[in-house]
């Protein structure tokens, strides 16, 4: 099985073709051939039964069996030069005229009523030692001179037919052979030039490589038949280029994003060491380094929260959780960081949402303080919770001032992506909350939507589903 699948389709698909034309060829012929051998033994008992027809006329009609007995050669000469057998005789008795030039065993035969003419039901067949079988007809006469009863006897040996079918078996097997050879070469020419447009997409496709991403399938010169394989592929490719760039971007964005502490750590550390200190500026020093160092963690820990998540077999425990009291505990948590600012926050919420108390606590959290970071001085940030037969909605809603071009909402949910990294200098951001809110939502088979119902206004909605998200 091995070795069939490792082969071309090429030759797979023209071996088959080839066997589909000897089967067919070699059912035709065999019909054929059928057909012939059934169409000579028809006409070989037709042939018998008008001939004991004709003879018994004759006896009935025409001639006394004196006469009949006087004119043996007439009969050898109706017979011509065929192996066929001719008998006259009255029952019990030895036949007057035997034309038998075979020698052939006439055997014991059913005789028939007086004048009744033989039908095709009536022939009766014997088989000769070579296996070539004998065909027989019988009819009964009341003789002319004084009514007797005479059987008429025909008999024919099927050697000569035997020797037709055999050279018409020869030349179908010939045949079938020959137009199994040409189905096979026309096959394979066909096959390959039919495939062409595969190999000018392989050699096409050989050109990608990760700089060269650009490249695209031509599916206007493709056949119909792989224009459909042509925008798939073509359709993978984009995926690919998209989180090849993604992935490029992250690199970057990581690299430029741990730069900022190990330089800041680096630095400190050489300007502490360039001469001696007091215990106090060594301390100072540690602590300022510890700072660095929990940032540099926290970006690992979420970094690798992210890659966690986007495994998509992960599965979450998920229990009620009742939004009203979730919604208030985040609110009093963050009420003197938002106090800092002057800003203020308004929960209206009901109802239960089922999700991972602790995933979804983070997802709200990291709203939170995306909503206390770029919001504008002293505005409310709205907390809205709500329930419907399809699953809970959590809402984090707030003024930032400025308004949000639609192509960066796109983004904002994009690992190290700021929209202004100007405004971020409040608190500092690694840029990855936001991705990590829409990597719990897709652990939840819920979803993260970000949209500006007026300007001014940024909405940030959770969607979290009825059922839980572990599998059944």
């Amino acid at each position: 099985m091995k070795l069939w699948t490792s082969r071309s389709l090429t030759t797979r698909t023209t071996i088959l073709f080839a066997a589909i034309a000897c089967v067919v060829t070699g059912m035709l012929g065999a019909y054929f051939y059928r057909s012939a051998q059934l169409s000579l033994e028809r006409y070989a008992d037709v042939m018998l039964l008008g001939r004991v027809e004709h003879f018994s006329r004759l006896v009935r009609e025409m001639y006394t069996v004196s006469e009949l007995k006087d004119r043996p050669l007439l009969f050898e000469t109706m017979l011509g030069a065929e192996q066929d057998v001719l008998l006259f005789r009255r029952p019990g008795e030895q036949p007057f005229i035997d034309v038998n030039p075979g020698g052939i065993a006439v055997p014991p035969l059913r005789a028939l009523a007086a004048n009744r003419s033989p039908t095709l039901a009536d022939i009766q067949y014997t088989k000769l030692p070579d296996g070539v079988v004998v065909h027989w007809a019988v009819a009964s006469a009341s003789a002319r001179e004084d009514g007797t009863q005479v059987e008429v006897i025909a008999g024919h040996p099927m050697a000569k037919e035997v020797r037709m079918l055999a050279a018409y078996r020869d030349r179908i097997v010939f045949s079938t052979l020959a137009g199994m050879l040409a189905a096979t070469l026309l096959a394979y020419a066909v096959l390959r030039r039919g495939l062409r447009p595969i190999r000018h997409i392989a050699s096409h496709a050989a050109q990608i490589s990760p700089a060269n991403l650009a490249v695209r399938l031509n599916s206007d010169d493709a056949p119909v038949e792989l224009r459909q394989l042509t925008h798939a592929f073509n359709a993978m490719l984009d995926r690919l280029a998209d989180g090849y760039q993604r992935l490029s971007q992250f690199s970057a964005d990581l690299a430029h994003e741990i730069r900022t502490p190990v330089g800041v750590l680096i630095g400190q550390t050489q300007v502490t060491l360039a001469q001696a200190r007091d215990v106090a500026e060594y301390q100072h020093v540690l602590e300022s380094n510890l700072e660095e160092l929990n940032r540099l963690g926290h970006i690992a820990e979420n970094i690798l929260f992210l890659a966690q998540a986007d495994d998509a077999a992960l599965s979450v425990d998920c229990a009620p959780v009742a939004l009203g009291d979730e919604l208030n505990k985040i609110a009093d948590y963050f009420e003197g960081l938002a106090d800092e600012r002057g800003m203020r926050f308004a929960v209206t919420a009901d109802g239960t949402a089922w999700a991972n108390p602790m995933l979804c606590r983070r997802a709200i959290n990291n709203l939170v303080v995306n909503a206390v970071r770029y919001g504008a001085r002293d505005t409310v940030v709205r907390l809205t919770g709500t329930q419907d037969a399809q699953g809970a909605t959590v809402v984090v809603e707030n003024d930032d001032g400025l308004p949000v071009p639609p192509g960066q909402l796109q983004r904002l949910f994009d690992r190290f992506y700021r929209a202004d990294s100007a405004r971020s200098q409040f608190t500092e951001s690694s840029g990855l909350g936001l991705a990590i809110v829409k990597a719990i939502m897709n652990l939840h088979r819920g979803s993260a939507h970000v949209s500006c119902p007026r300007a001014g206004v940024t909405r940030f909605e959770l969607r979290f589903p009825t059922q839980p998200a572990q599998s059944a």
